[in-house]
């Protein structure tokens, strides 16, 4: 058979050329047993065996070279062994288990590494310079007012500090700059977790990452992009997994006392019996094949458990991480939050009511793209209202609406603007964490529509959980105001929160975090350096950004806050069974090499009965990957939930205040 170098099998062969070769000497010395030729398949399984051994023996010296003593030790002197007494088909076997071992093993820690590659490619390319002389006051093309030459697109990486920048509607702003136009609105989500647009003046700075609203905009560069707010979080991701200190193999940290033990025993047999068959009988028994092999199919098994309930987990160094976390931190907007405002609250002024004032608000919000009419027209559905067409409507940018509604002018917006037609407008008393929608009819101020990002209605349920599975500690770390994080976090149940922090700011939270292993949960651009620094970062990926999701250890598929815990109990269900699992193999490999340390397993039958041992010891290693009583107890909570929790996708309808 050929092997394209482009199909799997032939990137598996160029990636584990080792176990490939192995798997083909083991064929051709059983065919050659099968023909009879019993010396050429020694020699050839010897030779192979001892080329092994001089490659293994140079990583092995390196690593102890630099304090590191691992099971390579323990292999290298077996290997020897049982080449040296003739098991050369123990050889081959052992050479499979170390090979193939370090594969499994590699294939189940292996981490997606292509969280920058995803943050560039989010970046934009083309950047839309106007002709000098334009930042005169002149409005725009898609502008009311426009007259002015066409601008030129030229790649990003091209604009200097001066440089006059058109941003279209709904584009991402490629630098840093300085407002020119009058008024704009930008989502900078993806920058300070900030579910809210944030409207800008002129002279106001805007941040690259950001996007625009609904109109054209200029503004002039303060930055290129090399130095500008996007690429220094690029530039964070970059710095936090460079960072990151590599995890020791699970079954290394075993590896010198199990190395120990095994040689003791092997030297007193033969010091005892004089016969240095016995050594090599002792440690054919004593082969590190449960270690090498328990743990990664202990960690694949979890793996699978943690995919088939849609947790992406990038390995098993990082199942064994969330199982021994012992910190969770928190974003706030679209983690512990749905990330959608939502309409809490409908107080009309006399003469209307409330669904008077719901409707108009809809019939006018239908033609603004606004994240907030959004909210406005899924409330009216709610209620079985619906939108009236309008006449005219215009939308004000970072304003609001104005429309024409049978024969009645409705403005809908901040307060600002309903005043300019009704200085009697009188402000809403809001709780943290929400904001005001101000509505008049024919210049009089009708009512208001009271707005909130609310609380997953899992989010509590989900700490609670994680404080029973050994987490002592939870934090929330966000970019909001400190007044609407702590009333965030006393509704779920964190009492620590650090708010008002850029994307760096996250990182040194987290590192200063002393009880680790620590877990942070985000989604966004902005998360993507913290969740790259932490020692398991978990994004959301159904709302996570393509950065957010690439630069974390696991991805929630699902937009479902109680999948971290979910994760949190696989990893400790996993790693319990790893590490009994290797018990296990140890136990039994001690006992059988003190049978042989009097001669009573001769080295073939110890080779075979060894094999036992491995078997043994993989099949209690797949009971990861089976867990009957997490399943039971996982489907249970499952049905419980959905029970009394709608779908996150269709979040609830909050609790109303006021006159709703």
């Amino acid at each position: 058979m050929v092997f394209n170098r482009g199909t799997a099998a032939g990137r598996a062969l160029r990636r584990y050329p080792v176990v490939a070769a192995t798997v083909v000497v083991i064929a051709v010395v059983l065919l050659l047993l099968g023909a009879g030729a019993d010396t050429t398949a020694q020699w050839i399984a010897t030779l192979f065996t001892l080329g092994v051994v001089g490659l293994t023996s140079v990583g092995m010296v390196r690593d102890i070279l630099r304090g590191h003593w691992g099971l390579d030790i323990l292999a290298v002197v077996a290997m020897l062994a049982t080449v040296a007494v003739g098991e050369y088909i123990a050889a081959l076997i052992i050479v499979l288990m170390l090979s193939g071992g370090e594969a499994l093993e590699d294939y189940a820690a292996g981490r997606a590494k292509r969280e920058l590659n995803a943050l560039l490619d989010r970046a934009p390319d083309i950047a839309h310079r106007l002709p000098s002389g334009v930042d005169t006051g002149e409005q725009v093309p898609g502008s009311p007012n426009h007259g002015q030459g066409p601008a030129e697109d030229i790649p990003a990486t091209e604009v200097t500090v001066g440089d006059v920048l058109l941003v279209k509607p709904a584009e991402v702003v490629p630098v840093d700059g300085i407002l020119l136009s009058d008024a704009a609105s930008f989502d900078e989500s993806s920058l300070t977790g900030e579910s809210m647009p944030v409207a800008r003046t002129a002279g106001d700075t805007v941040m690259s990452g950001s996007v625009n609203g609904t109109h054209a905009v200029r503004i002039r560069a303060t930055a290129t992009t090399a130095d500008s707010q996007y690429q220094r979080i690029v530039a964070l991701v970059q710095e936090a997994s460079e960072s990151k200190a590599p995890v020791v193999r699970l079954a290394d940290r075993y590896a010198v006392p199990f190395t120990a033990v095994s040689l003791l025993i092997a030297g007193i047999a033969w010091a005892v019996s004089g016969d240095p068959v016995r050594f090599a009988e002792v440690l054919v028994l004593a082969t590190p094949c449960p270690l090498l092999i328990a743990a990664p199919v202990a960690f694949m098994g979890g793996m699978s458990r943690a995919a088939g309930s849609g947790i992406i987990v990038k390995g098993g160094a990082v199942l064994e991480q969330l199982a021994r976390a012992q910190s969770a931190a928190f974003d706030k907007t679209g983690t512990l939050t749905y990330g959608r405002p939502e309409l809490v609250a409908v107080n009309p002024e006399p003469g209307f009511s409330a669904d008077d004032l719901l409707t108009l608000a809809a019939s006018a919000e239908q033609y603004s793209s606004h994240v907030l009419a959004a909210s406005v027209l899924a409330a009216a559905e709610q209620r079985g209202l619906h939108p009236a067409p309008a006449d005219t409507a215009q939308e004000v940018a970072t304003n609001g609406v104005e429309a024409l509604i049978r024969g009645r002018t409705v403005r809908v917006g901040k307060r600002r603007f309903v005043a300019e037609v009704d200085p009697q407008t009188r402000p809403v008393d809001l709780f943290p964490g929400q904001m005001g929608v101000y509505l008049s009819v024919d210049g009089r101020f009708a009512g208001t529509l009271v707005m909130s990002d609310t609380a997953r209605d899992n989010a509590s349920a989900t700490l609670d959980r994680l404080r029973d599975l050994g987490i002592t500690e939870t934090v929330m770390l966000t970019g909001d105001g400190l007044a609407t994080a702590e009333s965030m976090a006393a509704e779920v149940g964190i009492t620590q929160v650090q708010a008002e922090l850029l994307p760096q700011d996250k990182v040194a939270a987290v590192a200063a975090l002393p009880h680790r292993p620590v877990i942070m949960v985000g989604d966004g651009v902005n998360d993507a350096p913290v969740l790259a620094a932490a020692d398991v970062g978990i994004a959301m990926g159904a709302r996570g950004s393509t950065a957010a999701s690439e630069s974390a250890d696991v991805v929630i598929v699902a937009d479902d806050i109680s999948k971290v815990a979910t994760a949190v109990d696989i990893g400790r269900r996993t790693l319990q069974v790893a590490l009994s699992s290797i018990w296990l193999g140890i136990a039994l490999s001690i006992v059988l090499m003190l049978v042989a340390s009097f001669g009573l397993i001769p080295a073939v039958a110890g080779a075979l009965t060894q094999e036992l041992v491995d078997l043994v010891a993989i099949l209690n290693a797949l009971r990861a990957l089976h867990g009957r009583k997490l399943f039971r107890r996982e489907a249970k909570r499952t049905r419980r939930l959905k029970s009394q929790v709608p779908s996150d996708s269709e979040p609830p309808r909050p609790a109303r205040r006021g006159h709703a």
